[in-house]
């Protein structure tokens, strides 16, 4: 007994050279369905009316301090010159002892070096001040 073989160009079984794009097709579908179940869960149907009321403010905030340093270094305590650095830990640890503690702001000139300003951070972390900001100007000012 034999093994006949089928040649190329004969049979059911020819070659298909086409992308089968039903799977493709059938995910896109599910894709689709999903997207149209999740959308409604997102967007709120019900229309009601906010009530109106003015902000006020439930906890007395303190004055933010700022601390301005120079472009020749001098430091600045709201607006009043300070000496020297040496004075500034003082200054920061009452203000780190206030219930509740106020931002500490540093207002530094472009044209500063990093030493005084490095001192002014340095001391406001030695004391213990939570939050620490750097003002800024928006560009094209």
């Amino acid at each position: 007994m034999a093994i006949r073989y089928r040649q190329a160009n004969q049979g059911e079984d020819a070659l298909i050279a086409e992308i089968n794009t039903t799977p493709l097709v059938d995910v896109m579908l599910v894709l689709l369905i999903i997207f149209l179940i999740t959308i409604p869960v997102v967007n709120s149907a019900i229309a009601v009316n906010l009530p109106r009321e003015p902000n006020l403010a439930k906890d007395a905030q303190r004055e933010n301090v700022i601390i301005t340093v120079d472009a020749q270094g001098a430091i600045y305590w709201f607006n009043t010159r300070l000496p020297d650095h040496s004075g500034l830990p003082e200054l920061l640890g009452q203000v780190a002892a206030m219930q509740p503690q106020p931002e500490v702001h540093i207002r530094a000139d472009a044209r500063a070096d990093y030493l005084p300003v490095g001192q002014v951070v340095t001391a406001a972390q030695q004391a213990g001040i939570a939050r620490i900001g750097f003002l800024t100007e928006q560009p094209g000012r």
